[in-house]
Order: C-alpha cells, then sequence, then structure tokens
C-alpha cells in the first residue's frame, strides 16, 4: 500500500505539473512558477482537486530534488570559474548577501520573529535566481552586455556563500553560535572542502579520461550519480548537509573534459525531481496565511527589489565599476532565489523556522520573479535620470575611482600574482599535511602498533614523514619564477625583502608541521630536537628525486584543473616540433557547421588538419572529405599554437555575435504571403538577398502563379504574385509582402 501510495502521489502532482506548466509556456511566464501553483493545486489546501494521500511521500521525492539540484547547480559552478570569476565578484556578492541579510533581519526584528526566524529569513532574502536571471537576459537579448557577465560571476560566488549560509544556519539552528564553537566548525568546513576538491581534482579528471572509451550515456549517467550521492553520503557522514556533498562533487566534475556530457545526461534527472522539489515548495503556499501576512508579503518584495538595487550598485561601484554598469546590475539582481526554498526548507527540517515564513517567503519569491524583466528594463532609464541629477563632483568620484581601478601598475599585478599564487600553496599544502597527519594518527599508528608493538609507532613515524616529505619541500622552497624576480629587481632595489620574509614563514610552517607531528607521536622534548634535525635534513639535502616527484604531482594537478582549455588549446599534447593536437566542440553558432570537410576551409583559412570527428560515442578517424561537421562535433584539430588560437578565437567570437544579435523573444511560426509589385524581395535572385538576417524568416517553398511549387535556390528570382511559404516572425512577413 505504501509503495502505491507513493507512487499514485507521485503520478498526481507530476500530472498537475505537466498541465500547469504547458499553460505557463504557452503564456511564456517562468516554468519555476508553474511548479509552485501545481504544487498548490496538489495540497490539502485547495480543496476542489485530489489531494495527495501522504506529504511524506513527497518529502522524500523532494529531498532527492534538493540533492540533484545542487549537483547540476554545481556542474556550473566550477572551482576554475571561481578563480576566474575575480576578487570584484567576491566583494560584491559579499557586500549583496551581508546587506540583505541584514535587512532581512530588521524585518525579521520589526515583525517580532525570534533571532533564528530572523537569521533565516535575511538568508532567504539574500541571493538572487542563476535561473530566472538568465532566462530574462536571454529573452530581452541582453547576455553579451558588460553587465551581464558580471552579474552571472556574482551569482556563482552567490550559489558558494549560500552553500557556506546552509552550514551556518544549520550551527545556529542547533545552539552551535558562540565563539570557538562556529569558529571550528567554519575550519571544519574549509579544511574538508579543500580535501575534497584537491583530491577529486587530481584523481577523477584523469580517472574520466581513461575510461572514456567505456562511458556512454548509460554508463556516464550512473557514474556521475553514484559520485553524487556518495559525495552526499560522505559529507552527511562528516557533519555537512547533503546539499553541500551534492555542490561539492558537481563542482569538481565542473572541470572535467565530460562535463558538458554529464550535464546533458543528467539533465532530464534534475527535471524530473527538481520539478518534484518545486511543486513540493508550492505545496507548502496557504492562502489563509497569505491573507493574513499581505502586508508583511510586500513589505518583503520591496525590501528585495529595493535592497538589491541598492547593495547590488555600491557593490559593483566599490570593484571599480562605472555608475552604469553597476545600475544595471542593481537592477537585473532584483528577485529571490531558489536558494530561498532550500534554506526554507533546511528551517522546515530542523523545527526552527516559522510555519507562516515559508508560504510568505514563496510569495515574495512569485512577485519579484514576475518583476524582473521589467526592472531589467528600467535601468537604463533609471541610469540616465541618477546621472542627470547626479553632482557633479560625486560623478567625477566615482569616474576617477572607476578608473583608478582599471589602471593597475604591471609592478602591482606582478606583486598581487606572487603573493596570492604564495597564499593559496601555503593553505593548500598545509592542509594536505594536516590531513595527512589526521589520517596517520587515527588509522596507521594504531595499525601498525596492532601489528609489531614493539617498532609500531616508530615505522608509522617513517612511512608518514615519507608521504609528507614532498609536500614539506613544496612549502620550504620559492614559488616565484626566475623572470618575475628579474622584474621585480628592475622595479625595485628592496624587492628581496618581502620575498626574504615570505621564505622565513614557508621555512617556520614546516618546521611547525614536523615539531607538531613528532611531538604527536612520541613527546615534546623528541618533538622539538627530531623536528628540527628533520628539517635541516629537508632543507638541505632534499634530493632531486623528492623536488621531481613533487613537481610532477603538481603539475598533474594543474593540468587536471585545466584539462578541458589544454584539451582546447592542444597544450601538453604536442606531436612533432611546433604542432598540437585539440579537441574542439563546435555549437550551432559555428560558421562551418552542416559544411562537409572539404568545403569548410578549415586547412585553407587557419592551416589546421582535421584527424578525427567525435559524435556522441562515435569517433570517425581521418575523416574524408565528404564528411559533414554536425552542432556537437568534437573536432580532433592538428595544428601550431598560432593556428589552433586562430580557430578557437573564431568559433568563440562567431557564437558570441550569434548569441548578441539573435532575438529570443521573437515568435516562430510558418505562414503564407502573397508577394506585390512593390515587395522588397522581387525581381532580385535569392543569392543577392539576406531575408534570414534582414527579417528573421527562412523562405521554405515558393507557389508560382501557373500553381507549380518551386523550391529555392541561390538563382531563384521571385515574381509580383507568387505565394511564398516562411518560417519565422510573423510580425516580418507584412514587410516582405
Amino acid at each position: 500500500m505504501d509503495t502505491t501510495g507513493l507512487i499514485a502521489d507521485l503520478a498526481w502532482i507530476l500530472l498537475l505539473g505537466a498541465i500547469v506548466t504547458l499553460l505557463f509556456k504557452k503564456l511564456r511566464q517562468p516554468v519555476v512558477l508553474g511548479y509552485i501553483l501545481a504544487g498548490f493545486l496538489a495540497s490539502p489546501k485547495f480543496e476542489y482537486l485530489p489531494s495527495i494521500s501522504n506529504l511524506d511521500n513527497i518529502e522524500f521525492w523532494a529531498e532527492i530534488g534538493i540533492v540533484v539540484l545542487m549537483f547540476t547547480l554545481g556542474l556550473e559552478f566550477s572551482f576554475k570559474k571561481l578563480l576566474n570569476s575575480g576578487a570584484s565578484a567576491v566583494v560584491t556578492a559579499l557586500i549583496i548577501i551581508t546587506g540583505m541579510t541584514m535587512a532581512g533581519f530588521g524585518v525579521g526584528c520589526l515583525l517580532h520573529l525570534n533571532t533564528i526566524n530572523s537569521m533565516f529569513l535575511g538568508g532567504m532574502i539574500s541571493m538572487s535566481s542563476t535561473t530566472i536571471i538568465l532566462k530574462s537576459l536571454n529573452d530581452l537579448g541582453l547576455r553579451q552586455h558588460k553587465f551581464a557577465n558580471l552579474v552571472l560571476s556574482v551569482l556563482i560566488i552567490e550559489d558558494l556563500f549560500g552553500v557556506l549560509m546552509l552550514v551556518l544556519l544549520s550551527s545556529m539552528a542547533v545552539g552551535k553560535v558562540e565563539g570557538m564553537d562556529l569558529l571550528l566548525s567554519f575550519g571544519k568546513l574549509a579544511f574538508f572542502l579543500i580535501i575534497w576538491f584537491l583530491v577529486g581534482v587530481y584523481v577523477l579528471p584523469s580517472l574520466l579520461v581513461n575510461l572514456r572509451k567505456y562511458l556512454n550515456d548509460e554508463t556516464l549517467l550512473v557514474v556521475s550519480m553514484a559520485l553524487c550521492f556518495t559525495m552526499t553520503t560522505f559529507s552527511v557522514m562528516t557533519g555537512f548537509s547533503a546539499e553541500l556533498g551534492a555542490f561539492v562533487m558537481g563542482s569538481i566534475l565542473a572541470g572535467t573534459m565530460a562535463a558538458e556530457r554529464i550535464e546533458h545526461v543528467v539533465q532530464p534527472i534534475k527535471d524530473l525531481f527538481g520539478s518534484v522539489f518545486f511543486i513540493s515548495v508550492g505545496m507548502m503556499v496557504d492562502p489563509g496565511v497569505l491573507a493574513s501576512y499581505w502586508g508583511e508579503i510586500l513589505l518583503l518584495a520591496a525590501v528585495v527589489i529595493i535592497g538589491m538595487i541598492i547593495f547590488g550598485t555600491i557593490g559593483m561601484l566599490v570593484t571599480g565599476q562605472s555608475l552604469k554598469v553597476a545600475m544595471e546590475s542593481g537592477f537585473t539582481l532584483t528577485q529571490v532565489g531558489e536558494f530561498s526554498f532550500i534554506i526554507a526548507s533546511l528551517g522546515m527540517s530542523l523545527g526552527v523556522l516559522n510555519s507562516s515564513l515559508y508560504p510568505i517567503i514563496v510569495a515574495v519569491s512569485v512577485i519579484t520573479i514576475f518583476t524582473t524583466p521589467y526592472f531589467i528594463r528600467m535601468a537604463l532609464p533609471a541610469y540616465k535620470i541618477v546621472e542627470k541629477h547626479l553632482p557633479a563632483n560625486l560623478q567625477f568620484l566615482i569616474e576617477r575611482y572607476s578608473k583608478q581601478s582599471t589602471d593597475v601598475s604591471d609592478t602591482r599585478r606582478l606583486w598581487k600574482d606572487i603573493l596570492s599564487r604564495y597564499l593559496w600553496r601555503v593553505i593548500l599544502y598545509s592542509v594536505i599535511l594536516l590531513a595527512i597527519t589526521l589520517v596517520s594518527k587515527s588509522y596507521l599508528f594504531p595499525l601498525m602498533i596492532d601489528i609489531t608493538p614493539a617498532w609500531g609507532k616508530l615505522i608509522a613515524y617513517l612511512i608518514t614523514l615519507m608521504v609528507m616529505l614532498p609536500f614539506l619541500v613544496a612549502i620550504s622552497f620559492s614559488s616565484t619564477k626566475p623572470d618575475e624576480r628579474m622584474r621585480l629587481h628592475a622595479t625595485a632595489s628592496f624587492y628581496d625583502v618581502p620575498l626574504v620574509a615570505m621564505r622565513i614563514i614557508r621555512y617556520l610552517i614546516a618546521l611547525l608541521f614536523i615539531v607538531y607531528f613528532t611531538t604527536m607521536a612520541f613527546n615534546p622534548l623528541h618533538g622539538w630536537i627530531v623536528g628540527i634535525a628533520v628539517f635541516i635534513f629537508v632543507i638541505a639535502f632534499a634530493g632531486n628525486r623528492v623536488i621531481t616527484r613533487h613537481t610532477r604531482m603538481e603539475k598533474k594537478f594543474m593540468d587536471n584543473l585545466n584539462i578541458r582549455e589544454n584539451a582546447r588549446s592542444g597544450r601538453n599534447n604536442n606531436l612533432v616540433d611546433d604542432l598540437h593536437q585539440a579537441y574542439i566542440s563546435v555549437g550551432v553558432g559555428v560558421p562551418f557547421v552542416g559544411d562537409r570537410l572539404r568545403n569548410s576551409h578549415l586547412r585553407s583559412r587557419y592551416g589546421v588538419s582535421i584527424s578525427s570527428i567525435q559524435r556522441g560515442q562515435l569517433v570517425m578517424s581521418l575523416p574524408d572529405g565528404d564528411t559533414r561537421i554536425f552542432p556537437g562535433d568534437i573536432l580532433g584539430v592538428i595544428g601550431t599554437d598560432e593556428q589552433i588560437k586562430a580557430l578557437n578565437d573564431d568559433i568563440d567570437n562567431s557564437i558570441k555575435e550569434m548569441e548578441n544579435t539573435m532575438d529570443y523573444s521573437a515568435k516562430v511560426e510558418l505562414s503564407s504571403i502573397k508577394l506585390s509589385a512593390d515587395s522588397p524581395i522581387v525581381g532580385v535572385p535569392l543569392s543577392a538577398l539576406n531575408i534570414r538576417d534582414d527579417y528573421y524568416t527562412m523562405l521554405v517553398k515558393v507557389l508560382k502563379g501557373d500553381g507549380s511549387y518551386v523550391s529555392p535556390e541561390p538563382d531563384t528570382v521571385l515574381e509580383p504574385g507568387d505565394t511564398v511559404w516562411l518560417v519565422g516572425d510573423p510580425h516580418e512577413f507584412v514587410k516582405m509582402k
């Protein structure tokens, strides 16, 4: 009966979801809102339709939905994107989240909520919706504008902060909100995130490359979901949320060569279980609560819209963007995102969230999602008004600050690169050494002592020290490159002072690790005596073999981290002399897609050769000239660095140009018109016209005056009285009559 009820409930909510979302598609409204409405219709609160038999059934599916959603969100994130987002996106996101959390907390206090509910409310309104913003920007044709790219970078960082917020709110909900406990929670989180990241990047990309010939869509789906649920389980076992584990695994896989294929095969799973999650959100809507709290709903919606505009604009201005770009960004972020529902679900599952807050935040989300496109359109008029009334002195200060932020000297940029690399290396290798120490203490020492009580401790100590040795060497030796030291020497005579200080700090860190580990294994006296001796040995006698081992490990890690870029550029895949083999994925906007190889002009234009074409699981080695190039193909391209770079640049530019010029909001229909003598397309060969670009229309058939049908050819000349069948925007057809 339980199984039957589970299936029956799932069938009913999916049936309602299908009907409502089809209606919303026709009305050109966000599908997420359709799922929420379907959930309300299936809930006991709506008495005019049958409701589900057991809410626990839906909660079970919804929990899976949250995990899959976080996994796919991680697939779009990748640590590489985080590194490329830069400090400006981090600062902007931090300003927005801090400001909106404080605003939400203030509103919670105003509404007489307790502290934990006010904190949850602040968290729920602090992050915008990646899905809605992407759709709105595409619909409005703004995807390639500068502010759009900046907003998407901020959204990436917001997603990461959202995961951290889940951990923080979980700790607060169970009472761990004071001092050292909270600090230890964040330290533990940072430790496990770094370890998962390092191990995942070091192992998974190479593993998937080695197994690629066995990974069809079916096995890739099984492997991906297995990794997702395994990391989810491990995350829960270590005291974190399931959402965190799913997100981390998605982020690791996002940097692999199989990332696009994983997104493709997981998409149906995401759509299914994600829809169930949003439907479950709709089930929490209570019309009685909405009627009772309509004032609070409008207040929160106003706080979200005004707060996002203010803090988003301030965040962009602080990071050196112009006032125009800053205001466009702020007006784009004016909605409550999907993370709000996840945070609300967390609060409900922990039993700390006021039951009335869930339907309130859903209502606020619905309002702000509907208003998002309008506020994006209002950004430019609002900027013109502000610019007109802004005091000249303040406008001058903003422009000067923006210019100073972008004009960074070469020396300053060089020091920034050196210090960031130094900091990352110290943090990463310190975490690795700490992890080795903890694993050795927990598992290796007890095991060796059980095997050989007399010598077990010494054997375990030596084994662990050998494993630690490459990372101790990595921390101890300089990470600056010879050419960087030469450039610093040319710009300042005291450049070696900070470098010497950095070296001393590295030595101290390595020494402390050795002393700590030796003390843990034996006693403090032995720790300092043996530790200092081992440290001197490492510094003075670290052999080339150890350095080579560390260099090889670091190179593999960096190659895996950049595996997609390296494959696309052919780097690290040298064939002969200066020739490289790159693997380039081609999409719809690429000019030569659809052409045969002999007509693609790839060799004559770029000088490259096509050695293979991968189409799904099919790999065509040495394709002949009649082989066509289809969207989604991965081309094996052989050429020099310059040739491959030129091809990649042209592909990127053509895709950007297509996305920038395409009218995403235009309707596409099949219809016919009869041409008059005044039609702009009569009397001229079709090859001389540009119907596709000028009218967003494709000509598919011509009905001549004698009743015969003609397929359009480049030399076809249209005449008055012809009836032409067109596919495209019907509003453009009248221009051709």
